[in-house]
């Protein structure tokens, strides 16, 4: 039973996998949300046999019923990782035990805790985005970042319940305590060592976390960037064809929320972590 009800979770995020693709694409874009997908080589109304989450591109091969085009990995990825990250938040949520105790209770639904697990759902769906959308367009777009910066201070002060640490005063000033050394940064540099988009993303971890947690998945977050950076310098100096489409240096430009939000997922999702830090750090 709990096997099939995780398997529900895992269609249910790889459908809201699916829309973040309509929004990463149409982002930005003279396309509305609402209007029907549609192949991008072909111009072809997409049927619905097409827009299954996941089972649709296995089908299909990852190409156009129509044209026989290529279609994006994007979609596929996007899908399976959303729906991966569903399961893991239902995990966290206590799972089909405290789901049924929650919506099935006698006493009736517990809307605080249904209006907490969609919250959650809402933030974490927001990250999707701003890696997806970092890692294609090297940008973090306002409306994401405070999205995500606003909604983990409405978790803050709505949803005390939902924070994974002890909540103390100062994770209220959390967000933008962690958010100054990256705003710092980018003023002294111009924008040349850091995005002001990532100040933007820290105020959000901040307030998502709290003060303690925070700090620890931004130093998380780069420690396994400076890891994968220095990788890729070692794979691109060994091999005499490079694996990607420029020569990766220390110059490189490389997309850091995507660290940022590894170091967040790290530390909401496995506690030893925290507990670690606190004895290395606190």
């Amino acid at each position: 039973m709990e096997s099939l009800f995780y398997l529900f979770v895992f269609i249910f995020g790889a459908i809201i996998g699916s829309f973040l693709n309509v929004v990463l694409y149409r982002h930005n874009t003279t396309m509305t949300l609402m209007g029907r997908s549609f192949c991008f080589s072909c111009n072809k109304q997409l049927t619905w046999k097409e827009l299954f989450p996941i089972a649709s591109f296995i089908v299909l091969r990852g190409k156009c019923h129509f044209c026989k085009s290529k279609i994006d990995s994007q979609y596929f990825l996007v899908e399976a990782i959303t729906g991966i990250l569903s399961v893991f938040l239902f995990w966290k949520l206590g799972g089909l035990a405290v789901f049924t105790d929650r919506v099935f209770a006698v006493g009736g639904v517990d809307w605080m805790w249904v209006s907490s697990a969609i919250l959650l759902f809402t933030l974490f769906s927001l990250l999707v985005l701003i890696v997806v959308y970092d890692l294609k367009h090297k940008i973090i777009p306002d409306n994401f970042s405070y999205a995500f910066a606003m909604l983990s201070l409405m978790k803050v002060l709505f949803f005390p319940t939902t924070f994974p640490f002890t909540l103390t005063l100062w994770d209220l000033f959390a967000g933008l305590i962690l958010a100054s050394p990256f705003a710092l940064l980018w003023l002294i540099s111009q924008g040349r060592w850091m995005g002001l988009g990532d100040a933007k993303l820290a105020l959000g971890i901040g307030w998502f976390l709290g003060l303690k947690a925070g700090f620890v998945s931004i130093v998380l977050a780069f420690w396994i960037g400076a890891a994968f950076g220095v990788t890729l310098i070692g794979i691109n100096k060994l091999q005499k064809i490079s694996l990607f489409k420029h020569h990766v240096t220390m110059k490189s430009e490389i997309p850091f929320a995507p660290f940022l939000i590894l170091g967040l997922f790290l530390v909401y999702f496995v506690p030893q972590i925290m507990t670690s830090a606190s004895a290395f750090f606190f």
